[in-house]
């Protein structure tokens, strides 16, 4: 699960430079850098959750 989730937020990282997402808070090019905050979240919750 770990594994799908990096792919899929490397996948989102990637699109938002090349072709930003329009979503709100991710309008610009330079703005990828929120999709790896994100990412670093979720990838320690879910370090913590897993036993």
């Amino acid at each position: 699960m770990t594994k799908a989730i990096s792919a899929f937020l490397i996948l989102a990282m990637l699109i938002q430079i090349i072709k930003p997402l329009g979503l709100p808070g991710l309008k610009r090019r330079s703005d990828f850098w929120k999709l790896a905050v994100v990412a670093f979240a979720i990838w320690s919750v879910t370090l913590l959750i897993r036993p």
